[in-house]
């Protein structure tokens, strides 16, 4: 029997990355798995890959209409969530001085906006007991040049998990955040047009982590596992490091 047998589980984000992965270990794990991302292909194309026990509802996170259809999709198919990978999420380079209303709008609206309204609109859908799970990143605690919009994004999601941690105590509903170093991901490899400037930001990356090297979506998945079993019953409002060492050395 699987960590997760049983359970009915809601990936944001779940078409590509870390979200796609989680959805294939949640899958493997015994949950059903509802995963959303803007992108129908994209979307069609990750059914095809987790190949069983999984709906896709094609939709964006900071649009609440959309967040709208999607628990109406949830609670006609399964009638309630056991855990949620509020995963969805993304972020653009742009040092002080060049950032723009649009990127403060768009990042804060998706990574923010779209995080807390898609566990306020789960409430009722969630089991006392549940699990949330929060995607968040290294970049809320580290002063990364250029990254100022998305690192701020995650400092406030990391505030949730605390708060909310005592908004649902007494529903037993565990909050967390896993956070991410530099990992091999298609949406950090779009952050650049130029391979050169890749290779070199990866590279950068890679020296900069006391394990030497980037990791695998994989490598998020299965923490991200853990805290939504019941291997992690006594954990909530914390933040869990998936970074090679990046932000604690």
């Amino acid at each position: 029997m699987g960590k997760l047998e049983g359970k009915v589980a809601l990936i944001t984000g779940g078409n590509s990355g870390i979200g796609l992965s989680t959805a294939k270990e949640f899958v493997a794990e015994g949950a059903y798995v509802f995963i959303t991302g803007r992108r129908q292909p994209e979307l069609d194309a990750a059914v095809k890959q987790i190949g069983k026990n999984v709906t896709a509802v094609q939709g964006d996170v900071s649009r609440l209409s959309d967040l709208d259809r999607l628990f109406a999709t949830i609670k006609e198919k399964k009638g309630h969530l056991d855990i949620i990978f509020a995963n969805a999420g993304g972020g653009a380079f742009a040092p002080l001085g060049a950032i723009t209303e649009a990127q403060f709008d768009k990042e804060f609206g998706i990574n923010v906006k779209g995080v807390l309204f898609t566990v306020q609109k789960a409430l009722p859908l969630l089991r006392d007991g549940a699990s949330v799970i929060i995607n968040g990143s290294i970049t809320g605690s580290k002063g990364i040049p250029a990254l100022s919009v998305y690192s701020a994004t995650k400092a406030a999601v990391r505030s949730f998990a605390r708060t909310w941690t005592a908004d649902l105590k007494d529903r037993k509903i565990r909050v967390n955040i896993v956070s991410p170093g530099p990992i091999e991901t298609p949406g950090a490899d779009n952050l650049f047009t130029d391979p050169e400037q890749l290779k070199a930001f990866k590279s950068g990356m890679a020296a900069a982590v006391p394990l030497g090297r980037i990791g695998d979506a994989s490598e998020i998945a299965k923490p991200v596992v853990f805290l939504a079993s019941d291997d992690s019953s006594f954990i909530t409002g914390t933040e869990l490091f998936v970074d090679g060492g990046m932000a604690q050395v």
